[in-house]
C-alpha cells in the first residue's frame, strides 16, 4: 500500500522526535547486537586541579583526623601491595604446536614468569631473564641472558610480541626524605633518604638472539597492579600511595612517569591533569599506561586518577578494576572531643570501566555492588553485559549479617540490571567462572556447593542446579562446555571443642564435574595428592596450569606433605605432613576415562631430599612452570630446564643455567 505524500510530513517530524528522545534518553540500539544494552555518553570524571582541593577531597573522604594517621597506614600497605601479587625467533623455524599462558580470556594475553615461542623459551630466573633455544630439544643450550644494570631492579613478569620481549618489574629508587630547612629532630626521626617503588616495562627486540636490544623503557612510580596485552597494544597498572609527610611538605603529592623515548628524566603528573572518582577517593594514585607496540615512536598514553585498583579484568574491548569499598558511621566521642569513624558490617565493590583502544585506555563509567570480589575470576563480560559474584557478611556472625553470596549483571553503564542473591547462607565464595550464558561457583564452609547457574536471561539470572560433596574449589578451569575440572582441597569433618562439626582442609584435590544435566550436577573423575599440607601455586595462580585438551595433558607443581598417622579419632584436628615431594604431577585426561596419573618429575636429587628433612624444603630445583613444544614436556625451576618426552616422560635432556 503506498501512503500520499501528506502523511509521510506527518511521520517525519513524530520519527525525528521518538530518535531525539531517544538520543536524551541514553538509549542507542545496536544493530549488530540488539540484545546488548548500549551505554549513554561517557561521563566526564573532576579533576583534583590544586592542592588546597587535594587535601579536602582527602579530608571529606578520610574524617578530618585522618592525614596524621596516613602515614603509618600507607607505610604497611604499601609493603604488602609490592609483593603482589605476572614472535618469531631467527632461526630454525618455530613449531606452531605449543603451550601458552593459561589466561582467563582467549585473545587477553596475560603476563608470567615464563613465555615460549615455539624454539625459545622466556623465563625470568633470579632477577635476570634467560633465553633458552628449546628446539631442537638435542641441542637445548642457553642462548642468551638479559641482566640488568639497574641493580634495585627485580623483573617478575614477561610478554612476546613478535620480535619484542617485555619485562615488567619493581624498582626501588632512592630520593631525599627532608627539605634543607628541615630541624635536626625531625632528621633524627625519619632517615635521610628513601625509596619509592616503581614498577618498569622494559621492551627488547629478539629477533637475533645474540644481540639482544633494549629499545624503550616505560617507568611509572608506584607497586604493580596488573597488565594485559591484547594484539600489540600493551596496558599497564600501577598503584601509587600517598604519604601524609609529602602531603605535610607540598612535595613529591603527585606520581612520576618516564618514557625514554621522550626522555630519560621522570615527569611528575599535573594535579590539573589528575582526575578523581567522586564516591571512592582514597590516599592513592591509580595509574593506566597504554603502548602500541607496532608503533614504537608513539608516545605512551597515560591516565592518571585519584583512586585505588585491587583486581583487575579485561575483555577484548574493556577492563574493570575493582575495588572493596567499606561503608562507615561518624561517631562523636565527647570525652576527647573527637570524632570516631566507625566500619559497618556490609561493604561494597567499586567497579571502574575503562575502554580499551589500540595503544590508548580511556575511562567510560563506574558503577557498585553490595559486598565484596574474591578475584579476577569473580568478573567477566558476556553480550556488553557486566557479571560479578560477591561475598556479603562475615562467615562467623549468625544474625542479618551472616554472609550470603550473590551475582549481580551490569549493562554497559554499570547499573544493575539483574541479580541472583543470597546463595548459601553462612558460606562463601571460593571460585567462580563465567563461560557464556552460565556461571559456575563453589562456596564453601564446612562442604562444598558446587552451583551451576543460568545467566542466559541476564535481567533474571537463575540457580539451574547444585551438587555438595566434601572439599572445595579454589580454581575452576573448563574442559569443554559441560565439564568443569575444579582445584582445590579435601576436607574432613571433626567435633570442635564446644562439639559443633568443623571442616579441616587436607591434600589437594581435583575433580571434573559434569554439568550435561545442568539441574543434576555429578562428579565425573576425582584424584587427590598428598595430605594436610600439601599445596600448589595453581591454588593461588592460575598460570601455573598446563592445560590441554587435545592432548589429554594436565600438569601443574605441588608440594607434597604426607603423614603416617593412622588415627581414626575423628574429634582431633588432623596432622600436617611432612614433606615428601615437590614438582610436576601430570595427569592424562578425557571424558571417557577422567583423571589418569601418569606420573611425577621432579628437579630435585635424593641428596636434596635428605637434606630437606621434614619441613617443607625451598629450592632452586622447585619447580615453578611446565609447558610443552610439540611432543616434548619441559619443566622449569630457577636452577634447570628438562626436557621429557611427552609420551612417557621419560628424560630427554638437562640443562643447568649459571647461579
Amino acid at each position: 500500500m503506498r501512503l500520499p505524500v501528506g502523511n509521510f510530513r506527518v511521520l517525519i517530524p513524530g520519527v525525528l522526535l521518538l530518535v531525539a528522545l531517544l538520543i536524551c534518553g541514553g538509549i542507542v540500539y545496536d544493530l549488530h547486537n540488539p540484545k546488548a544494552p548500549q551505554a549513554s555518553a561517557r561521563p566526564e570524571l573532576p579533576v583534583v586541579g590544586t592542592y588546597d582541593n587535594l587535601v579536602k577531597l582527602l579530608e571529606k573522604s578520610q574524617g578530618q583526623n585522618v592525614l596524621y594517621g596516613l602515614r603509618s597506614t600507607m607505610n604497611k600497605e604499601a609493603m604488602e601491595d609490592s609483593a603482589a601479587p605476572q614472535s618469531v625467533g631467527a632461526t630454525p623455524a618455530p613449531s606452531t604446536d605449543y603451550s601458552g599462558t593459561n589466561v582467563q580470556v582467549q585473545g587477553v594475553d596475560e603476563a608470567d614468569l615464563v613465555k615460549t615461542d615455539g624454539t625459545y623459551i622466556y623465563q625470568v630466573n633470579r632477577g635476570r631473564v634467560c633465553i633458552i633455544k628449546a628446539q631442537p630439544v638435542d641441542g637445548m643450550d642457553l642462548a642468551a641472558t638479559i641482566r640488568f644494570d639497574d641493580a634495585g631492579f627485580r623483573p617478575v613478569d614477561l610478554y612476546l610480541d613478535a620480535d619484542n620481549l617485555i619485562v615488567i618489574g619493581t624498582s626501588d629508587r632512592e630520593v631525599p626524605n627532608y627539605n634543607d630547612n628541615d630541624n635536626v629532630l625531625r632528621k633524627q626521626i625519619y632517615p635521610p633518604i628513601l625509596s619509592f617503588q616503581s614498577t618498569r616495562a622494559i621492551i627488547y627486540n629478539i629477533n637475533d638472539k645474540s644481540r639482544v636490544t633494549k629499545v624503550r623503557e616505560l617507568e611509572m612510580e608506584g607497586s604493580y597492579l596488573s597488565s594485559r596485552k591484547i594484539g600489540s597494544s600493551f596496558y599497564l597498572l600501577t598503584n601509587k600511595y600517598l604519604d601524609y609527610y609529602y602531603i605535610q611538605q607540598k612535595k613529591d603529592i603527585t606520581p612520576r612517569w618516564r618514557d625514554s623515548i621522550q626522555g630519560e628524566e621522570f615527569v611528575a603528573e599535573k594535579l590539573e591533569n589528575i582526575r578523581y572518582f567522586p564516591d571512592c577517593v582514597s590516599p592513592n594514585y591509580l595509574m593506566a599506561a597504554a603502548l602500541d607496540l607496532e608503533k614504537p615512536t608513539q608516545p605512551v598514553h597515560i591516565n592518571t586518577y585519584l583512586g585505588s585498583g585491587e583486581q583487575v579484568y579485561a575483555s577484548r574491548q574493556n577492563l574493570y578494576v575493582a575495588v572493596q569499598k567499606h561503608d562507615y558511621v561518624v561517631r562523636p566521642l565527647p570525652e576527647v572531643g573527637i570524632a570516631e569513624r566507625e566500619r559497618l558490617a556490609e561493604s561494597n565493590t567499586t567497579i571502574y570501566k575503562f575502554e580499551l583502544l589500540p595503544g590508548q585506555i580511556q575511562y567510560y563509567g563506574m558503577g557498585q555492588v553490595p559486598g565484596r570480589i574474591l578475584n579476577q575470576f569473580s568478573m567477566d563480560e558476556n553480550n556488553g553485559y557486566f557479571r560479578i559474584a560477591t561475598t556479603s557478611g562475615d562467615m562467623w556472625r549468625d544474625d542479618q549479617y551472616t554472609s550470603v553470596n550473590n551475582v549481580y549483571v551490569l549493562n554497559q553503564d554499570l547499573q544493575i540490571c539483574g541479580r541472583l542473591e543470597n546463595i548459601a547462607p553462612g558460606e562463601k565464595i571460593y571460585s567462580t567462572r563465567f563461560i557464556g550464558d552460565r556461571a559456575y561457583m563453589v562456596t564453601f564452609k564446612q562442604i562444598d556447593p558446587f552451583f551451576v547457574l543460568d545467566l542466559k536471561d541476564p535481567l533474571n539470572p537463575t540457580i539451574l542446579g547444585k551438587l555438595k560433596i566434601p572439599g572445595y574449589s579454589d580454581y575452576l578451569h573448563p574442559y569443554d562446555e559441560n565439564h568443569i575440572i575444579g582445584f582445590g582441597k579435601d576436607t574432613v569433618e571433626t567435633k570442635g571443642w564446644n562439639g559443633q562439626s568443623q571442616a579441616f582442609y587436607q591434600g589437594m584435590k581435583i575433580a571434573i564435574f559434569d554439568v550435561t544435566d545442568v539441574n543434576n550436577p555429578i562428579e565425573m573423575s576425582k584424584a587427590s595428592i598428598g595430605d594436610r599440607g600439601t599445596d600448589s601455586e595453581l591454588l593461588r595462580n592460575h598460570k601455573a596450569l598446563l592445560f590441554s585438551a587435545e592432548k589429554n595433558l594436565l600438569a601443574f607443581p605441588v608440594t607434597v606433605m604426607e603423614t603416617t598417622s593412622t588415627s581414626n579419632n575423628k574429634n582431633l584436628m588432623p596432622a600436617y605432613g611432612d614433606f615428601s615431594f615437590q614438582g610436576l604431577y601430570v595427569y592424562g585426561i578425557d571424558l571417557v576415562s577422567g583423571l589418569q596419573y601418569r606420573g611425577r618429575i621432579s628437579h630435585l636429587t635424593d641428596q636434596d631430599y635428605l637434606k630437606a628433612g621434614n619441613a617443607w624444603y625451598n629450592s632452586d630445583k622447585n619447580i615453578d612452570r611446565g609447558l610443552y613444544i610439540g611432543t616434548t614436556l619441559y619443566t622449569l625451576s630457577p636452577s634447570l630446564i628438562k626436557a621429557h618426552d611427552l609420551s612417557d616422560l621419560t628424560d630427554i635432556k638437562t640443562l643447568t643455567l649459571p647461579q
